[in-house]
């Protein structure tokens, strides 16, 4: 291995790891710098695929765009996708490995952490700098041992460490000092510097703090980082619960209703959405809530099944019924998909096993099955969902077949990302090759495509089919475009951010790297 590394471990999950990773995977980039990102083992609902058709977290696709690289398995070799409170569908180099529960998938540490090392060796021979992600707190006394995502791989890597504390959440200096007290001498002479994150205020109020960090812990802080506002990135598994506590219904605007199910997968599908300035998108956690709702999204599922279950208890399955009826619009983004139709068959146990009658607002049948589709994909909407000429580029992560007879297909496919292992990256796929369905008159309509919303032409022929049901008149798709402009900038505003907020100098001296940077 060649690459030096730095890591970046936080004293808890959610203190900010992965986008301090991705703001300084974009600041080395910007010198120059060959980067790539690393994480070991991640747990995330949030998903991506690779150009060539592998499954990781999110997170590590938007490092690696901060990198100014593609996604690869190897910046993500374990994925941990929750079914349970105790049971994990295991991914490994993008691919499903198994299903476990926390005590079996400990007795694979040896097989995994072979697995890990791979990745991590071709890496290291690629790029001149790893920028490493922990995982959850830096000192989880109970699974050091086993652990295969923190300390294991900053000595592998021979990492220098940077420690991510959130003041937001209080206290930080408990969170800091009690973390560093509790690593090992050689742990904890391989932190260079701390970072505060998620300031409300202005830094400079904290500057006694920082004084009282750096004399009780012996290390550098590197700066106060301010908490910022309506950062649009993709973010791992905590949605904005902040931003959406603000967002109010209004009858200005195009009011959508994404409900917030137990097992929701890729949130981030409506971030275009949430963006758009006629738009008043807001995540539900009642029924009563959808009642204003112009258009409702029945988003992915991690587990189908229990999910389809939990809307029927809580009473959405009325509600939406009425919503329908009314002349209003109703999506399914995958497992939400797969949820309107008919009928759910799972006679491989993939879930729980059986049938299960959908919520039967599209002529469609799913079985769910044990292979996982995982794919990127470019496809053409059919005029009965959108008149307009557009595309729409993303991509399919499910374990399921689903056929349809009397409704017609939502989106024609152009192209699809061959599966691991295919002899060409890209492959043409079948001219009849059709994904979703969509009811005749228009109002009813699923997809297994994620990233639907994110091409600005057909984001905003579709807003503007609604606009016209609510008797607006159309928004112009420069006003769309202008929003996706906006969103690829995200990344750029967060590390201007962060850099103005530490000492990036000394952030380069925690590197032992042998060339000249200019900041």
């Amino acid at each position: 291995m060649t690459a030096q590394a730095l890591a970046v471990l936080g004293t808890g999950s959610d203190v900010g790891k992965s986008l301090v990773t991705a703001g300084i995977c974009r600041f080395l980039h910007r010198t120059g710098m060959r980067v790539a990102p690393f994480k070991a083992q991640n747990m995330s609902l949030n998903s991506f695929v690779t150009p060539e058709g592998g499954e990781i977290g999110r997170a590590q696709a938007l490092q690696a765009e901060a990198c100014g690289i593609l996604p690869h398995v190897d910046m993500n070799p374990i994925l941990l996708k929750p079914e349970s409170d105790n049971r994990s569908q295991v991914v490994v180099r993008g691919s499903v490995w198994s299903t476990e529960n926390a005590s079996t998938y400990f007795e694979q540490r040896p097989h995994l952490w072979a697995i890990v090392q791979d990745s991590y060796a071709r890496l290291a021979q690629q790029y001149e700098t790893i920028v490493i992600e922990g995982a959850g707190s830096a000192a989880e006394m109970n699974l050091r041992d086993r652990d295969l995502v923190n300390w294991p791989i900053v000595e592998l890597a021979d990492a220098r460490v940077i420690l991510v504390a959130d003041i937001d959440r209080g206290g930080v200096f408990a969170q800091v000092l009690g973390t560093v007290d509790l690593l090992e001498p050689d742990e904890r002479d391989r932190v260079c510097g701390i970072v505060i994150n998620k300031f409300r205020g202005d830094p400079k109020l904290f500057a006694d703090g920082v004084s009282f960090v750096d004399s009780r812990s012996g290390i550098p802080v590197l700066g106060v980082v301010p908490f910022l506002q309506d950062l649009l990135l993709d973010q791992e598994d905590s949605l904005n619960q902040e931003r959406d506590r603000r967002v109010a219904f209004s009858t200005e605007q195009l009011n959508i209703a994404v409900i917030s199910l137990p097992h929701m997968s890729n949130f981030t599908d409506f971030n275009s959405l949430m963006a758009e300035p006629d738009v008043a998108l807001k995540y539900v956690t009642t029924p009563s809530l959808l009642a204003q709702a112009d258009i409702v999204i029945v988003p992915g599922s991690k587990n189908t099944l229990t999910d389809l279950s939990y809307l029927r208890e809580q009473g959405y399955s009325r509600i939406l019924e009425h919503h329908v009826r009314s002349g209003r619009e109703l999506v399914g983004i995958c497992g939400g998909y797969q949820m309107l139709g008919r009928t759910i068959s799972d006679s491989h146990h993939v879930e729980q096993g059986g049938i299960s009658s959908g919520l039967g607002y599209l002529s469609i049948e799913t079985e769910l099955s044990q292979k996982k589709c995982t794919e990127q994909v470019e496809a053409n909407p059919t005029d009965t969902l959108v008149v307009d000429q557009t595309i729409v580029r993303g991509y399919q992560v499910h374990m399921g077949v689903t056929v349809y007879q009397n409704e017609r297909p939502c989106f024609r496919l152009q192209r699809r990302v061959s599966p691991i292992g295919g002899a060409h990256p890209l492959a043409a796929v079948q001219e009849d090759s059709c994904d979703g369905a969509i009811r005749e008159d228009g109002l009813v309509w699923g997809t297994y495509i994620h990233g639907v919303f994110d091409e600005p032409s057909f984001r905003r022929a579709w807003l503007n089919r609604a606009r016209a049901r609510k008797g607006f008149l159309p928004v112009g798709v420069h006003t769309s475009r202008s929003v996706t402009a906006r969103l690829r900038g995200e990344l750029d505003r967060w590390t201007d951010h962060l850099t103005r907020s530490l000492d990036m100098a000394r952030l380069l001296s925690c590197l032992s790297h042998r060339r000249i940077f200019s900041l």
